[in-house]
């Protein structure tokens, strides 16, 4: 497995072209570094709905897995305006972002909800990105409880129905998203070791990753390296070049990283 799985989700930041021309220039980068080429990173990004054949076309041939921002639980009906799973599935996308905080507070997600897309896309061998986080900032031990009862309440459905596969946890605290700076080195490394311990060895799930979002950017993965498996990445990765620089960050790591080769 990559030593870290790195991405971007871009939201509703750019319009078609500018998301297309995005995609180009990462692809470009992506493929010639070699963090991507000896395997130390997974790269991907999650573009809005219509952008998905487009930037498929760019992303896959770099070695970028694509991502759609939100799924359906129902495989077909009458449900204007969503998409399916099997739908993200047959057009080749690869990661459906589930529960993002501001899909919670303006779209009225909720833990059980999120459940249901999980399992769904879980059921169609697509890789769920589930953002949990807590809401108000505190005390580690407090945002820890808060993370893993989210964190369980979202997999309830998966746990209930036997559905396995691999999962992607992006850490994002909620205080955090939007903020000139993300939170601190060390509640992120409180937190996210926390989330892989109780991840490891889980029965249902075949792979556990934990990566950090909410104002990520490049200089931050160096500091929190040992604890994380990745970044997800916002609107600090809105120049490719920003992507570059982080790619970099996880190469001087994982080169003289043992983690690479488990």
């Amino acid at each position: 497995m990559p030593r870290f799985t790195i991405g971007s989700s871009l939201k509703m930041y750019f319009g078609h072209r500018r998301q297309v021309e995005w995609t180009r220039r990462v692809a470009e980068i992506a493929s010639a570094h070699p963090a991507v080429r000896d395997g130390v990173v997974e790269p991907f990004v999650i573009p809005t709905f219509p952008s998905i054949p487009a930037v498929l076309d760019l992303a896959a041939p770099a070695g970028l897995l694509v991502g759609a921002q939100d799924v359906h639980w129902e495989d077909a009906g009458a449900f204007t305006g969503e998409v399916s799973a099997a739908e993200l599935a047959e057009l080749g996308v690869g990661l459906v972002e589930i529960g993002h905080a501001e899909r919670r507070a303006m779209f009225g997600e909720t833990d059980s909800s999120a459940a249901r897309k999980v399992h769904a896309s879980l059921r169609h061998g697509l890789v769920p990105v589930l953002c949990i986080g807590e809401e108000e900032r505190g005390e580690h031990a407090s945002a820890v409880e808060a993370c893993l009862r989210q964190l369980e309440a979202c997999l309830a459905v998966a746990r209930h129905e036997g559905t396995g596969g691999t999962i992607i946890v992006a850490y994002e605290p909620v205080w955090a998203i939007g903020q000139p700076e993300p939170a601190p080195d060390v509640h992120i490394r409180a937190v996210t070791r926390a989330l892989r311990a109780h991840l490891s060895g889980d029965g249902l799930l075949h792979h556990a990753r934990v990566i950090y979002g909410g104002s990520a950017g490049p200089g931050l993965l160096t500091r929190i390296a040992p604890d994380v498996d990745g970044m997800f990445l916002g609107r600090f990765a809105h120049d490719p070049a920003a992507f570059g620089a982080i790619l970099d960050e996880a190469w001087k790591i994982g080169v003289g990283d043992d983690s690479r080769a488990l």
